[in-house]
């Protein structure tokens, strides 16, 4: 299985603002915990490009790229937790890239599944605005590029703590984007209800599964396996996207999930699953949130074993008594747009 890591120096000269949570030890420790796994040495390290303009203006307003552009060598605030520093539009610019050439490489088939650490995040950004971390949607422009590459149907599945309001509102009416995300909810930002499901044409391709706070890894493995893989397989896309985040992570200081790296390779097994149909196993992963350095570390060492079919680790045993009612709920909304899930 030949798996790519996209990664590049630039993306430690981001600076999110002293004392953020979104800091540059996020990538030495994603890094470490594969070197410790005895991971790094399996996968072909790659040197990101950065996204064209034409890139970023498949999935954001002109005002918005030129905006972002206009921070270079400076520093600007676009909100209280959203900051760019003088090199942040650079590495902004590889981050969006090396998720669209990761999409590149996989089509093109001189790999198979890629995993690129990045920073700054993405899924919050939307189309006209940076927030929550994030300057460029990063999987968004993945999504997009691999539309403009002739694909028909793509699956986004976003496992991170926070829900991924900007991927959700690109792709909101587009059939050829299946959006799923799961998220603790209520949450930042505020969206991602049950009866958010698209509108128009792209009515029933955004999937939404709030979460209540402290589940961990067997309501993950229920919620994946019994509504995300069917859903999944039923649109049987072409490629995987994931929007890796790993502040679902039992010790993340911004999350109230408890998931442990078994329960995010679990996750990324269910994503492995929906490749293997149209897609051939064609999956490429961004790192999204994750704040606890120990728990990002193993979560990234977790989840690229499972992209390279190295077996997962037992899950964690607890039972959460709430889960069942859960499935049920997503069920109720989901079947009427899913006819598979009744079955």
């Amino acid at each position: 299985m030949r798996v790519g890591l996209f990664d590049d120096p630039i993306f430690r000269e981001h600076d999110a603002g002293a004392g953020h949570p979104e800091r540059p030890e996020r990538l030495e420790a994603a890094r470490g915990g594969l070197k410790e796994a005895g991971l790094e040495g399996d996968l072909i390290l790659r040197d990101p490009r950065p996204a064209s303009r034409e890139e970023l203006l498949a999935v954001h307003t002109a005002e918005h790229v030129d905006l972002v552009a206009r921070t270079d060598g400076r520093s600007h605030r676009f909100d209280p937790d959203t900051l760019a520093g003088p090199h942040s539009y650079t590495a902004a610019l590889r981050a969006a890239g090396a998720v669209a050439g990761a999409v590149d490489e996989v089509l093109d088939g001189t790999l198979d599944r890629a995993f690129c650490i990045v920073r700054p995040p993405g899924h919050h950004a939307t189309s006209g605005r940076a927030m929550g971390f994030c300057l460029f949607n990063n999987v968004a422009v993945a999504a997009a590029r691999a539309l403009a590459r002739g694909l028909e149907r793509v699956v986004v599945v976003d496992p991170d703590v926070h829900h991924g309001n900007g991927t959700q509102e690109i792709f909101w009416a587009d059939p050829r984007v299946l959006y799923v995300s799961s998220h603790q909810f209520p949450f930042y930002p505020g969206t991602g209800a049950l009866d958010e499901v698209g509108e128009g044409a792209g009515r029933g391709f955004t999937v939404n599964l709030p979460m209540p706070g402290g589940l961990g890894d067997q309501s993950y493995s229920r919620a994946y396996r019994e509504i995300v893989e069917p859903i999944g397989q039923a649109f049987d896309p072409q490629l995987v996207l994931v929007s890796a985040g790993f502040d679902a992570h039992e010790a993340d200081p911004l999350g109230g999930m408890k998931l442990t790296a078994a329960g995010f390779a679990e996750v990324m097994d269910v994503c492995v699953s929906v490749a293997s149909g149209s897609a051939k196993g064609r999956v490429v992963a961004v790192l999204e949130g994750g704040y606890s350095l120990e728990g990002l570390a193993s979560a990234t060492a977790a989840s690229v074993a499972r992209l390279l079919d190295r077996p997962s680790p037992p899950l964690s045993t607890g039972v959460d008594p709430r889960t069942d009612k859960l499935l049920e709920a997503y069920r109720k909304t989901q079947a009427t747009l899913w006819p598979i899930l009744w079955r």
